[in-house]
């Protein structure tokens, strides 16, 4: 498969005024010569790896600061978004330059490291964070969790705050650097507990929005078990939902699916009912944003449709996250927030309208759907099946909460 030559294009993060460019309201950095790498899974001689990383740190002289591969420019442009202040990134996660949980929680986990490396107010800047998103959990997870971090740090040396605050500057990074990692580690880990449920051979997989390398400091979620099945020889064809009305499965599944070398097909969300009466999908794979403690999963608007043409077609209805995706003080799906965007994003196409100037539109961001409707939730710690309460808390990892591998023999029947 012969790769479409692309450029890169660095250009500073800001607010945009009209069309799709971003304003100018840094100075140009330039690309970073020493900057931290989020780490990705190696690639195969069945795939390729991303040509720009999803994020970076850049130290001094570049930095500090983040760089960011602008999602909304995929797949015609790989353009990097500098963001040198918690606003910048702030702006940089409402406008959907990154995103995808996974990644949301290293990016905030860098946000806040950012901040404290600046001498900025931390604990407003996580918060700030946090609240760029209202349903992405993982967002606020990685600011609280380097948070904690950096004000752990300050406590042991009150005595010299200047000295002490350099150091907690880098806890604070070293969190983040952290997190990615193990972030990374766990895409791995739903690749192997998730590829088992798939059929031994010639699987017909049908996805929805993106779960891939771009939403991930590894290979992503649920688009990590389908590489793992592209790569064993056992993935016959991958349905890819256009996913309006940002289009992240034509624009950026397809763009991940193709780098790799997959069978795909794009087709419109509102053709998965026709596919599924045709008896042409397997299996449904997708990922999550928030689930709450009792198993509902938040995602993309259209997985509940999925969910519910699954159950009707007796197809499985998968759900690949990692644990810090599960919120567990959020109790059932309808405590979920789910967060509601603007007009245009429906209203207009490539920047052309295409409905009436001035029509209203109902644009749902996130859709929650019922524990009941979910075959399975692969996680980094094993695999939830079926989907109850008390497998959730099998998994839970915070202080206090029991500290055990999800296995079979752990699972409610």
């Amino acid at each position: 498969m012969k790769r479409r030559r692309r450029t890169t294009t660095i250009v500073p993060a800001g607010p945009r005024h009209g069309g799709d460019q971003p304003a100018a309201t840094r100075a140009n950095r330039g690309p970073a010569q020493r900057a931290d790498q989020v780490p990705h899974a190696p690639g195969t001689a069945h795939t390729r790896t991303m040509d720009v990383p999803v994020l970076r740190w850049l130290d001094p002289p570049e930095g500090p600061a983040i760089a960011l591969l602008d999602q909304t420019r995929l797949p015609a442009e790989e353009a990097i978004v500098i963001c040198g202040d918690v606003a910048a990134l702030e702006d940089a996660i409402r406008r959907l330059v990154v995103r995808g949980a996974p990644i949301l929680g290293v990016a905030g986990a860098f946000g806040v490291a950012l901040a404290a490396a600046r001498g900025d107010d931390v604990a407003a800047a996580a918060e700030a964070i946090g609240g760029a998103r209202p349903t992405a959990v993982n967002l606020v997870w990685g600011a609280r969790r380097v948070l904690a971090a950096y004000q752990r740090c300050l406590e042991a040396g009150p005595e010299k705050p200047h000295h002490q605050q350099r150091i907690a500057a880098q806890a604070a990074l070293d969190e983040a650097r952290a997190i990615a990692a193990q972030d990374a580690a766990a895409s791995a880990a739903m690749a192997a507990y998730g590829l088992p449920l798939l059929p031994p051979r010639g699987a017909r997989i049908l996805t929805h929005c993106n779960s891939g390398a771009l939403v991930s400091a590894g290979e992503g979620t649920a688009f990590a078990v389908i590489l793992a099945a592209h790569r064993a020889g056992r993935l016959a064809r991958l349905w890819v939902d256009e996913t309006r009305p940002l289009l992240q499965g034509a624009r950026l599944t397809a763009y991940e699916a193709r780098r790799a070398g997959m069978d795909y097909a794009v087709l419109p969300d509102a053709a998965a009912a026709s596919l599924f009466a045709a008896g042409e999908v397997d299996i449904v794979l997708t990922g999550a944003d928030r689930i709450a403690a009792d198993g509902s999963v938040a995602n993309k608007i259209g997985t509940y449709g999925l969910a519910v043409l699954a159950r009707q077609h007796d197809v499985p209805f998968v759900v690949v996250a990692p644990v810090s995706t599960i919120d567990f003080d959020t109790p059932d799906g309808s405590a979920i927030v789910l967060e509601h965007r603007a007009a245009r994003e429906v209203t207009f196409l490539a920047g052309q309208a295409i409905a009436p100037l001035g029509s209203a539109a109902y644009n749902p961001a996130f859709d929650v759907t019922p524990a009941a409707f979910i075959t399975a939730l692969v996680t980094e710690r094993g695999v939830a099946q079926p989907v109850t309460a008390g497998n959730l808390q099998v998994l839970d990892t915070r202080p206090g909460a029991r500290d055990s591998a999800l296995t079979e023999t752990s699972m409610e029947r």
